[in-house]
């Protein structure tokens, strides 16, 4: 039990870095998958309301949970705090960091947009 509660830690840790890769990144999949933008709207909202209110996000709930049946040491704070502020980038650049994402995730949205306009323009050709 002990085992398997470890490897589903791990697995959780890394479904919780995809979900913030696609945070990230979704929008350009959108690109080419159109449809992949309400789920990446979605999980925007998500990040936005999770940074300005503080929720608890529920793949960290889990990889507690998890953590504790492994006995584990439990996150003291966030997935975000524990593995990447101060791991990848020195705390002080978080508010730096927020809005690069946010200018990528834009950046993204825009070409989303452009595309589309670009599409609807040829099939009226």
């Amino acid at each position: 039990m002990v085992r398997m509660a470890r490897v589903l830690v791990e697995a959780v840790v890394v479904l919780h870095f995809a979900f913030l890769a696609f945070i990230a990144l979704g929008g350009f999949l959108a690109w080419r998958w159109r449809g992949v933008i309400y789920a990446h709207l979605v999980a925007g909202v998500w990040a936005i309301l999770s940074v300005t209110i503080d929720l608890t996000c529920p793949l960290t709930v889990l990889e507690n949970d998890l953590r504790g049946l492994a006995g584990m040491p439990l996150l003291e704070t966030g997935f975000i705090d524990h593995y990447i502020d101060g791991v990848w980038y020195p705390q002080s650049a978080t508010t730096l960091v927020q809005l690069v994402l946010g200018a990528i995730v834009l950046v993204s949205w825009a070409g989303f947009y452009a595309g589309g306009r670009a599409a609807r323009r040829l099939s009226r050709c």
